[in-house]
């Protein structure tokens, strides 16, 4: 029996590299999906570096980083990673400063030509309290897409735009809760993007470590198996 479950098991990944041989996958992300030297355009700001800091992560090589290993267990090509540390799916951040030029839709339109979009997002305007719509906002704002649902709703809507012939999957933190979290799987829903949600994902610093990157990675691969 148990013979039979790991060739089952062999078959199914064998399945999947076959599925994404010759195919092309960009990742659309903030600073889960960085690593120093590794994303672009080389101005985005990473949280991943290099310089060893048992400290803040145990994460020391790219090869560690769940998109790398998604890549290894799937035969998938990078196209491109346009991962940004900080960066919010709207144009509002932290400290109610302007973040248009980093957030998700402002970079979404460079991710060059792939087969399929890996959008793991959502997590920093979670984190910065970021208004969910106009109507709630503390004050007025110069533009809806400054507030998450209108930003996400606009998002989900232009990649299926710019990309056509790709393949749109929303990854989504497993800390995420409340109306934030529920507007993400409505409007992937909407859009017919699939939703990953992720359990209980290990963290240091509020990071995926190197067994929460791990398990970001096996879970996708599981997902899109599915």
């Amino acid at each position: 029996m148990k013979k039979l479950l790991c060739a089952v098991f062999m078959l199914c990944c064998l399945a999947v590299s076959m599925s994404a041989e010759g195919k092309k996958v960009s990742i659309l992300g903030d600073s889960y999906s960085t690593f120093e030297g590794c994303i672009e355009p080389a101005t985005n700001l990473p949280w991943y570096m290099k310089e060893v800091n048992p400290e803040r992560t145990d994460v020391t090589d790219p090869e560690q980083t769940w998109w790398r290993l998604f890549l290894k267990q799937t035969g998938y090509e990078l196209e491109k990673n346009n991962s940004y540390s900080g960066s919010t799916v709207c144009h509002r951040g932290y400290r109610g400063e302007d973040y248009s030029s980093r957030s998700f839709i402002t970079r979404m339109s460079d991710l060059g030509n792939p087969d399929l979009i890996l959008v793991f997002a959502a997590t920093n305007d979670y984190w910065a309290k970021v208004s969910l719509t106009p109507e709630t906002a503390k004050k007025p704002e110069p533009h809806p897409l400054y507030t998450f649902k209108p930003a996400m709703e606009y998002m989900l809507q232009q990649l299926g735009a710019l990309y056509p012939e790709a393949k749109v999957v929303f990854i989504l933190n497993d800390e995420i809760q409340g109306e934030l979290r529920d507007i993400v799987i409505e409007e992937c829903a909407a859009y017919s993007v699939p939703c990953i949600q992720l359990e209980g994902i290990e963290k240091q610093k509020g990071h995926p470590n190197r067994k929460g990157m791990e398990q970001i990675a096996s879970q996708v691969v599981k997902a899109l198996e599915e």
